[in-house]
């Protein structure tokens, strides 16, 4: 028996959420060294000196800075995206007269995970603004760009609303859109196709693969996605961390002004902890979402 409508977006919500944890703990350092290279192209030679250097100054602390609003960006981003998920496939279902249920073509999958990635970003902005500055804050004071650090989530908090106001918490929506729409079409669309060739070779349901298969489909959606939108995560990371200093330009502005001053390598730069972090990151969220969407749903099996 399928569960009611309001039950089936709550276990979507639950499992995105828990997905988002097993993310967020198993990719953080490597995501703290992205925003750093993102922000400050020059001051590292590469992933490894940003990663020594992050924990020869400020310890391993330092590579674990920014996690709680990490945790709160990745939870609210994949329990609304995997819920506006659900609810996407059932109106790709209805735009293409199939009926309620009605199994989708990978392709459709991709579609309604893009259009799902919309609703993420509205709660993903404001807390990744959060995480990104906290991650960025040891470099912006040691630069001279902000006279004193701010090394709590409140404190944050605090300065946005006392500097910005509310619209502060939404520096750099623009680019997650432009981020998160495509990407999450080579997301959801890698990651479905690569289950379904799985299933096809291990002659099989695509919920019946095994952990292993998931995984490596997940880290394959993840590299797939970044891969495409790279340049759009480093112009967010840009805004949203120089944001504290002064008001930025928008994200065309900002991407033709790195391009022009700093070269395209600017643009990738922090793409190695990005790409070395998708597999178990990205590994753990489908990881997480498929098992207790499972467990969940197995409830309702008659």
């Amino acid at each position: 028996m399928a569960p009611h409508p309001v039950v089936q977006a709550i276990i979507d919500l639950s499992a995105g959420a828990i997905g988002g944890t097993a993310c967020v703990f198993s990719g953080q350092p490597l995501d703290t060294a992205k925003v750093k290279m993102q922000t400050f192209p020059t001051l590292y030679r590469g992933f490894v000196h940003c990663f020594v250097s992050t924990y020869r100054q400020v310890g391993l602390r330092g590579l674990y800075q920014g996690t709680t609003p990490a945790l709160m960006a990745n939870i609210a981003e994949n329990s609304v995206l995997f819920m506006c998920y659900g609810f996407c496939q059932e109106v790709v279902r209805y735009i293409s007269g199939q009926e309620k249920g009605a199994v989708l073509s990978d392709m459709q999958k991709a579609c309604a995970g893009s259009v799902a990635s919309v609703f993420s970003s509205l709660v993903l902005c404001p807390t990744e603004l959060v995480k990104c500055r906290l991650q960025a804050m040891h470099e912006m004071a040691i630069s001279g760009k902000i006279s004193r650090s701010q090394n709590t989530v409140w404190s944050v908090i605090k300065s946005i609303m006392h500097s910005e106001g509310p619209a502060g918490f939404f520096q750099g929506l623009t680019p997650t859109i432009a981020r998160e729409v495509p990407g999450y079409f080579c997301f959801f669309g890698a990651y479905e196709l690569c289950r379904s060739l799985f299933a096809e070779y291990m002659h099989c349901g695509k919920d019946d693969i095994g952990v292993a298969p998931i995984v490596f489909s997940g880290g394959l959606g993840g590299a797939c996605l970044w891969l495409v939108v790279y340049p759009m995560d480093c112009v967010k990371s840009r805004i949203q961390v120089m944001s504290m200093t002064s008001r930025q330009s928008g994200f065309f502005k900002t991407f033709m002004h790195i391009f022009r001053t700093e070269g395209v390598r600017a643009l990738y730069s922090g793409l190695t902890p990005t790409m070395i972090r998708t597999f178990p990151a990205n590994g753990a969220l489908f990881l997480g979402y498929e098992a207790s969407r499972k467990i969940m749903m197995a409830q309702f099996d008659s």
